[in-house]
């Protein structure tokens, strides 16, 4: 026995997990966020995340209409309930932010995200490497002797299961765009 009377191993809890049991959840959230198209507006809704320590797992902008210089950021955070409602009215108070949409509480969405996979390999591994990529609707945009890229698109659990499925025969290097959101239906 220790000298606090408490029996090695008699409780499964540990005394440095003060979290509160009750407390919130965190939750995987995309956002649209519709910015001026200047310079230095991507640095600032960077900076509210990196300077709050919220964490981006996701991140892709394009313009959207060259007419009114607007682009679009896609960005899928996590937090807790109250922190996603804490970055969007933050995200709201930036001057150059027009809207600010959270795709996963408005409704459905179509989420999509571009891979690109450089697998090398020979003979069984070659034949296995194509076989998968089949399977996933994956092309073939380069092929040398000694590797194949390949390209597919969906959404991130189906990238992420790719390239589970094409490490052991010889993933040697990845690129991923990013998550790109919209609504579904008519509204915008």
């Amino acid at each position: 026995m220790s000298a606090l009377k408490i029996k090695k191993g008699s409780s499964s809890h540990s005394a440095y997990d003060l979290r509160d049991p009750h407390a919130e959840g965190l939750e995987k959230h995309t956002l649209a966020v519709i910015v001026a198209n200047e310079a230095g507006v991507l640095a600032r809704v960077i900076g509210l995340f990196s300077g709050r320590g919220y964490n981006i797992e996701s991140l892709t902008v394009a313009e959207v209409d060259h007419a009114g210089h607007r682009s679009r950021i896609t960005v899928v955070t996590t937090g807790t309930p109250s922190v996603i409602e804490q970055i969007k009215a933050q995200l709201g108070r930036i001057v150059p932010v027009h809207e600010v949409h959270d795709l996963t509480v408005e409704g459905k969405s179509v989420e999509r995200e571009l891979a690109l996979f450089k697998v090398a390999g020979e003979g069984n591994n070659r034949v296995e490497a194509l076989r998968l990529a089949d399977i996933f609707r994956a092309n073939v945009v380069d092929s040398t002797l000694e590797s194949f890229v390949f390209e597919i698109t969906g959404t991130p659990e189906k990238i992420d299961a790719f390239a589970d499925l094409m490490r052991p025969i010889g993933l040697v290097e990845m690129a991923r765009t990013g998550v790109a959101a919209l609504s579904r239906g008519t509204r915008g």
